[in-house]
């Protein structure tokens, strides 16, 4: 049965299901996050996808771990519960860097955390036990960066995949919508949804006695979790198999055993094409919170007015885990399909006209497009970045851009993504057009400076991020307001050295750009540079690279915030080791002010490790 319309919201209480007519819904979303009706939230965008492909959906956003009778508001579903701990992995979101507990949520009303550490195990466990028998679906970020043996950062383990600890049928990983969909169907079939082995973007399990009767083409068995967990060489081979193989037209069936349990994960999901994502992101989507809440979202605050371009980056940077969750191949929607929102922005009564991006992961990768990728995705051996055969789509971006300001109602419309730099082209023209759609503040992400540091990291050299530093500030020639370039930075990162992040703060002091946008470097599950610093070496080479932990990592991010006199005993302490106290005084080029007293001696031996 194929549902003609779609509801205000998706239920989320058992009085909204009745007003709907529905006794009970074929599925039950469970979230992490607050239930936020916009297509930059995943229950919200799931939930709308598969009622658009006719089934009923019902949403238990943030149930109380704490309160099992939350997790039974609704009754149990028709085919399966699907959970998530939500836009965030549970860990990023309740733990900082430094592995301090957090004091907010973006993702919760007014803020507060809800979501419990581990949040998909948390509820994967509490489903299973108060509705044995009715299958559950994981998903997310969380269990999709978790679906192989994995390095935690918070509890400096190798954990096990998230499906060997976690009491569920299936694990979709990556983006979702088409293996969602999928299963359901085949569900309402009457296939159950532990017996699903062929379905993309995919992970299942069975028993160690029954691997030996896989009859799988060109099936790939990675090393095994109690492999990765004790050989560092073993974990960086699980982890180039596993990326190698992350191309949907390409990759091979991935086998790991666990103790347990032996993971099987099939082939990514196809990328959706432009007429699916424009059915996708065409949906009925209220830009705003449900309405039983009292209290403001702060993660739709920002996002409530923008609009989600194109998925997928093929800029492969060392710690970011996109790739691994949306693809490298560039999925853009149509002109027509994104113009078509943003004049629908006018119907909402808290539009004042300002379309706060037009972006994805790179705001200036829409409609970028390369001849193979439709044959055989994503080349696994080449950097997209810098192949002479992949077409720039920036001009057609910009034309967008300014159609969008022609719409009646709309007064600006701008890029609030990040830009890669390194893409823009090297014309004044196409530059300024860029800085024609940009409010003040410009973003880009050099991250670092030094050789040793962007190799790690897989960015662009210092030499490129110069070249547009300078047309850049050569565009504010005489420009009332003028505009300023924010570069995002990270400490911490693997190969990265106090000498390293001293040379980045010297380059921000001489050019200006002194910033207070520091990541310190988190590793989450998953990325290159997580591989990095769990073994202590470089998974392409094979060679040891340089892991801050500890106070150093509190010294790097101290030095790139110099200027905070909280910071002066880090960066001291730093500038020591390092041998720079020419650094440290009162004079012209020095980071910090020489004091009579506080300062540290000549660092020790063991101190001089942390170079």
């Amino acid at each position: 049965m194929t549902h003609p319309g779609q509801p205000r919201f998706l239920p989320v209480t058992r009085e909204e299901l009745e007003e709907l007519g529905i006794r009970q819904p074929d599925i039950i979303i469970i979230s992490g996050d607050a239930y936020v009706d916009h297509p930059s939230f995943a229950p919200a965008l799931l939930g709308r996808v598969l009622w658009d492909a006719g089934f009923t959906v019902a949403i238990i956003p943030q149930p109380d771990h704490k309160d099992p009778g939350s997790f039974c508001t609704l009754g149990k579903p028709g085919l399966f519960f699907a959970i998530s701990g939500g836009s965030v992995d549970s860990m990023v979101s309740n733990y900082t860097a430094a592995r301090k507990k957090r004091a907010d949520d973006a993702y919760s009303p007014g803020g507060v955390p809800k979501r419990p550490d581990r949040a998909v195990l948390v509820y994967t466990d509490l489903v299973h036990s108060l509705f044995p028998g009715v299958p559950i679906i994981i998903g997310g970020i969380e269990a999709s960066l978790r679906r192989f043996a994995h390095y935690d950062y918070w509890s400096d383990t190798i954990r096990q995949s998230i499906l060997a600890d976690a009491p569920a049928d299936l694990l979709v990983y990556g983006m979702g919508e088409t293996a969602l969909c999928t299963i359901a169907k085949n569900a309402r079939a009457g296939v159950e949804p532990k017996n699903m082995h062929d379905i993309p973007g995919t992970v299942w399990k069975i028993p160690p006695k029954e691997a030996g009767n896989l009859d799988i083409p060109d099936l790939c068995t990675l090393p095994g979790y109690s492999d990765v967990k004790e050989s560092p060489h073993e974990f960086c081979l699980a982890h180039s198999i596993i990326a190698k193989n992350q191309n949907p037209f390409t990759g091979k069936t991935l086998l790991q055993r666990h103790p347990k349990t032996v993971i099987v994960q099939n082939p990514p999901s196809f990328p959706l094409k432009t007429s699916e994502m424009d059915r996708v992101y065409g949906l009925p989507y209220q830009r705003a919170e449900h309405p039983s809440y009292k209290e403001e979202i702060p993660a739709l605050i920002p996002v409530r007015f923008s609009v989600i371009s194109h998925r997928g980056c093929y800029g492969n940077c060392s710690f970011c885990a996109i790739s691994m969750h949306q693809g490298s191949v560039i999925q853009s929607r149509s002109p027509e399909s994104i113009l078509s929102e943003i004049a629908s922005f006018r119907k909402n009564p808290g539009f004042a006209g300002i379309v706060s991006d037009v972006g994805g992961p790179s705001a200036n990768m829409y409609m970028d497009m390369c001849p193979e990728w439709e044959k055989r995705g994503a080349c696994t051996d080449r950097e997209c970045t810098t192949c002479p055969r992949l077409r720039s789509g920036i001009h057609e971006y910009l034309n967008l851009l300014d159609e969008a300001e022609q719409i009646a109602g709309v007064k600006h419309a701008f890029i609030g993504s990040g830009l890669r730099y390194d893409l823009i082209p090297p014309d004044e023209g196409c530059l300024n057009h860029i800085l024609r759609h940009i409010s003040g503040q410009m973003k880009v992400a050099p991250e670092h400076i030094t050789k040793t540091v962007t190799r790690a990291m897989n960015k662009p050299d210092i030499n490129h991020f110069d070249r547009f530093r300078k047309a850049f500030e050569k565009s504010q020639d005489g420009k009332k307001p003028r505009q300023y370039l924010v570069p995002y930075l990270m400490s911490g990162h693997p190969g990265c050295t106090i000498r390293d992040m001293i040379s980045l703060a010297e380059y921000l002091r001489d050019t200006g750009l002194y910033t207070r946008q520091v990541q310190d470097f988190t590793p989450a599950p998953l990325t290159a540079s997580t591989s990095m610093y769990a073994t202590g070496l470089d998974h392409r080479t094979g060679k040891p690279v340089h892991v801050p932990k500890g106070r150093e990592k509190k010294i790097q991010r101290a030095i790139l915030h110099w200027k905070d006199p909280a910071n002066y005993q880090l960066v001291l302490e730093g500038l020591t080791i390092a041998g720079r106290k020419d650094l440290v005084g009162n004079k012209a080029g020095c980071l910090i002010p020489a004091r009579k007293s506080g300062e540290i001696r000549a660092a020790s031996k063991k101190n001089r490790g942390l170079l």
